[in-house]
């Protein structure tokens, strides 16, 4: 008999373990979820506003500098798709969440070009292709270097683009200006540069003018 209770005993204990393991399991996952459903309806909101923010811009006068306010709404969106993925992982909403962003970086580009042409400007842009922290360790150190010239040239705009996303765009992107499976990889003025690049060889790159005649 007290062989018996002490198989039942066990049989309590681990079972209790199981269902409070489970429910610890259950309650961090909840948690993400609810952190990713609220960052997504929030970025839902944010990519609107920009898209529309789009139309009103395209027609901007050279005395307009409101243009700039859309590349300010990319580094938001960006910082948001990063904190979801550190904080929530990997997941379909996250990578929807990056082909909106992607798609909205594309057109910053093509509307900073078109006010750039209007106004004989010369656009500083910057393409940058990333990869997975595992799969490109450099990419992280190369982040880092494309932040720091960005704070040093307010002008430059930076589009970063995950090598891997699965959108057309991308791999476009990837076709048109030759970028290879070496990363990071930099394209400026049509140019790709494989491999890290440091702030100093990207600074160098930089034209000392903005204005065209």
């Amino acid at each position: 008999m007290k062989e018996h209770s002490k198989y039942i005993l066990a049989f309590l204990i681990t079972a209790a373990l199981f269902v409070s393991s489970w429910l610890i399991s259950y309650s961090i996952n909840k948690h993400k979820f609810a952190v990713l459903q609220a960052a997504q309806n929030q970025m839902s909101l944010d990519i609107l506003t920009s898209e529309t923010q789009f139309d009103l811009l395209k027609d901007t006068t050279c005395d307009n500098s409101a243009a700039s306010v859309f590349s300010d709404d990319l580094q938001t969106l960006a910082e948001k798709i990063t904190y979801s993925e550190d904080n929530v992982g990997s997941e379909v909403e996250i990578d929807t969440l990056k082909k909106q962003y992607t798609l909205i970086e594309i057109r910053d580009f093509l509307l900073t070009k078109r006010v750039a042409e209007r106004c004989h400007q010369t656009p500083i842009s910057i393409f940058y292709f990333y990869g997975t922290k595992v799969a490109c360790p450099d990419c992280v150190k190369q982040g880092y270097v494309l932040d720091a010239l960005r704070e040093q040239n307010p002008k430059v705009r930076v589009y970063a683009f995950d090598y891997n996303l699965d959108l057309s765009t991308i791999k476009a992107l990837r076709s048109i200006y030759n970028v290879g499976d070496a990363l990071p990889a930099i394209v400026f003025n049509g140019v790709t540069y494989n491999g890290f690049q440091s702030l100093d060889q990207l600074t160098s790159l930089i034209p000392t003018s903005t204005t065209t005649k």
